[in-house]
């Protein structure tokens, strides 16, 4: 399997991380930050669904990890390409768009097996750090701020309670069933994520958690940029502290280096030490007077 990017690059800006589990907002807030920020947008999911999307259309059982494993390792796995476009995003196999295929309720229950074989996770992750790495991009997932991008600046841990969580699957139309059966399966999907011993699903110890039950999107969306702007500016006055502190510490260095200058010399002290000079050669025969 091979993997790349395409878009355009801004290494200028911050890369900021956005996790969550399923239902808490995270696409549409990351993809709205990213176009309000002039960043680019990065769906980490949108990757382990494509390469789901492929295994089901070969006919391989998403749970046999062993099949999955000997298969990729082979290198007869789909070219991924994907784009970081926040208003044109997509995901490409071998050249083809497959975005709306894989948003489907059957690739939506395969995609978590699938994502938990370790594998499947060192390739797309290796996928994931090249686009991130660019700079200037909001990426979104479950393991971003924990494992594709630990150094990120800002993290944002996005929750609800899972009645919400469940109501808006069912709105966006990527899963089958009501709201109840909708639940039970996300439940299921959610211990499966973060009891996985690769890249589980978790929270950064240093990330923003924004509980986005009782918020509207603009709400959350608002909340994130808020947020953005606090660390970055905080970043930046640290910067400049540093800055100033530097040069303060040069103007320091520099006062020093003229104290312990020595004294300039006269033309006397030079007379003086080449009278001593003098007095110090030894005396040799070739010394001797003609």
């Amino acid at each position: 399997m091979t993997v790349s990017e395409s878009g355009f690059a801004s290494v200028s800006h911050p890369v900021i991380a956005i996790d969550g589990p399923s239902g808490s907002g995270k696409s549409t807030v990351s993809r709205e930050v990213a176009r309000r920020l002039g960043l680019r947008y990065l769906d980490t999911g949108a990757t382990y669904r494509a390469l789901t999307w492929w295994l089901l259309q070969h006919e391989v059982d998403p749970l046999d990890e062993v099949a999955i494993t000997a298969l990729l390792q082979t290198g007869m796995g789909p070219r991924i390409t994907v784009s970081t476009d926040p208003d044109h995003f997509a995901v490409r196999l071998n050249g083809e768009n497959v975005e709306p295929a894989i948003r489907n309720a059957v690739v939506t229950e395969a995609v978590s097996p699938v994502s938990a074989v370790p594998v499947v996770r060192q390739m797309l992750t290796a996928l994931q750090r090249r686009v991130i790495n660019g700079g200037g991009i909001v990426a979104e997932g479950r393991d971003v701020g924990t494992v594709v991008a630990p150094t990120a600046q800002v993290k944002i841990f996005l929750t609800a309670d899972e009645q919400a969580r469940a109501q808006r699957r069912v709105a966006q139309g990527t899963v089958g069933g009501d709201v109840q059966h909708t639940l039970a399966a996300m439940k299921v999907r959610d211990a499966r994520d973060s009891k996985r011993k690769v890249a589980p699903l978790a929270q950064a110890p240093d990330a923003h958690v924004v509980d986005t039950t009782a918020q509207s999107q603009s709400q959350v969306i608002d909340t994130v940029i808020g947020i953005v702007a606090q660390v970055m500016g905080s970043r930046e006055g640290s910067r400049r502290d540093n800055g100033a502190q530097a040069q303060e510490n040069d103007a320091r260095e520099d006062h020093q280096r003229t104290i312990v200058l020595p004294p300039a010399r006269t033309g006397q002290d030079t007379e003086r030490d080449d009278q001593q000079r003098v007095i110090r050669l030894p005396h040799t025969e070739s010394q001797q007077p003609v």
